[in-house]
């Protein structure tokens, strides 16, 4: 999709990709800025306001005890301002007040109400509060999904192993089970294509299954990219396996074993397949106008032949004796230590992202701005309520992560100079925390501005 199609998406649908992308960021925002609001509070610091936005105030009020809630003109983001920071991102303080047309010293009131004169264990808890509560939101989304709404589960079975892949190189059969990968538990297909999704063109160590005797493969992923419907790239390693969910519709039948048929020719498909039931074979399909071929064995114990519609043309191979979802109904309690695992795989994966990134191993073209974080918005809308919510909860994992990032002007950054403190007894110089905090902003500009151009460049080329 070029720039201008991605344009008219946008334009036909603003409301969805716009209006879902500002609500989304808005209450991850919220519930950012809310953990340093609520923590504050508690540490007995006054909060002078609290924003939606950036730039100037649409519309707000002062609750009882002083704060101004506002939201304001440009949603990409949000701040609380603690009271005696000269800033909303805490870098520097200031023990003068306004006083009509004069300033005056605090009062010692005033100054035990200030950010600044807290205990620093008292200062880290309130800028940890933030990046915490993101990730406590995400828990929380995530096991409400799973109790309520259950988890759709692939299970992590090869249906069929892709010709030539590394997948049939290093051994892989149909019907395998995958058991581990480098000694990580898989519970899903999802499992095994996100670790490979990390993987890239890294050996790795899988665990299999296979006729009720436990075999270990080493493979290597063959790294690929590849381009969403909008024209994003993304490297991921690609292994070779299909999924149970992938069943064969006879009409994109080409060959068997070889031997080729017409597009039409059900009868000679299905008598080719019948014979061939309880083997190992080999076929070829189109999908997506090419050409693939698939080593499959249909098991002669059940009926791998499906018709809803009752017309031939509507006729399916199933490839495995698998159901391709399993929906898995969650106790509140164990749907807690799920969401909590699938946080952690979240946040490692992403990291090791990263790094790849810092290392040259992933190209950082693959980093997104405002623009494909909305595309994603929209389309995870599209797909309803519980495709939002998941989409959802990934961000708030990956907001509450970066923010940990030790970076002057983020939480992360906050956090070392408090360290520092406590270990020196003393602050960090105010100058030398000055110019961190301007490196720090130069670097998150740029890193901005580079995601965004990102975007743009690719849509564009």
């Amino acid at each position: 999709m070029n720039f201008l199609e991605l344009f008219q998406t946008f334009g036909s649908n603003v409301w969805i990709y716009g209006g879902t992308f500002v609500v989304v960021l808005s209450i991850l925002v919220f519930v950012h800025e809310w953990g340093h609001y609520i923590i504050a509070r508690l540490c007995g610091v006054r909060v002078e306001s609290f924003s939606i936005g950036f730039g100037r105030e649409l519309f707000g009020y002062n609750d009882k005890n002083g704060t101004r809630w506002k939201f304001s003109l440009i949603p990409l983001g949000g701040y609380v301002k603690l009271y005696g920071d000269v800033d909303p991102a805490s870098a520097q303080h200031c023990d003068q007040v306004e006083d009509g047309a004069s300033t005056r010293s605090m009062t010692a009131e005033e100054r035990n109400q200030a950010f600044f004169s807290k205990p620093v264990w008292k200062r880290a808890a309130v800028v940890f509060a933030g990046p915490a509560i993101n990730y406590i939101f995400a828990i929380i989304l995530l096991s409400g999904l799973y109790v309520f709404n259950g988890k759709p589960v692939t299970p992590p079975v090869a249906a069929a192993v892709i010709t030539g892949s590394s997948a049939d190189k290093f051994g892989f059969k149909p019907h395998d089970l995958i058991l581990e990968i480098d000694g990580k538990p898989i519970y899903s297909f999802e499992d095994i294509r996100r670790e490979m999704m990390i993987a890239l063109d890294e050996t790795r160590n899988f665990l299999i299954s296979r006729d009720g005797q436990t075999v270990m493969i080493e493979a290597k992923p063959e790294k690929v990219e590849e381009e969403d419907r909008f024209g994003f790239k993304q490297s991921r390693g690609m292994l070779g396996l299909i999924s149970p969910r992938h069943a064969i519709a006879l009409q994109n039948l080409l060959s068997v074993d070889g031997v080729e048929f017409a597009k039409d020719d059900f009868e000679g498909k299905r008598r080719a397949l019948t014979e061939k039931m309880g083997q190992q074979f080999t076929i070829e399909v189109t999908s997506e106008n090419k050409r693939e071929s698939l080593i499959v064995n249909p098991k002669a114990e059940f009926n791998a032949f499906f018709n809803t519609a009752g017309h031939k043309e509507s006729e399916i191979l199933y490839v495995v004796n698998k159901d391709s979802n399993e929906l898995v109904q969650f106790t509140p309690v164990n749907a807690v230590g799920a969401a909590f695992y699938q946080t952690y795989v979240i946040t490692t994966g992403t990291l090791e992202a990263i790094w790849q990134m810092i290392t040259g191993a992933r190209s950082a073209q693959e980093m997104g701005g405002i623009i494909r974080i909305g595309a994603v918005a929209g389309d995870m809308a599209q797909q309803g309520i519980v495709a939002l919510i998941l989409f959802m909860a990934l961000l708030s994992i990956n907001l509450g992560l970066i923010n940990l990032f030790p970076i002057p002007l983020l939480d992360g950054g906050h956090l070392v100079f408090y360290a520092f403190e406590a270990v020196l007894g003393k602050p960090i110089p105010d100058q030398i925390q000055e110019y961190a905090f301007r490196l720090g902003l130069v670097f998150l500009v740029c890193v901005m501005v580079f995601a965004n151009l990102n975007d743009i460049m690719q849509l564009i080329l």
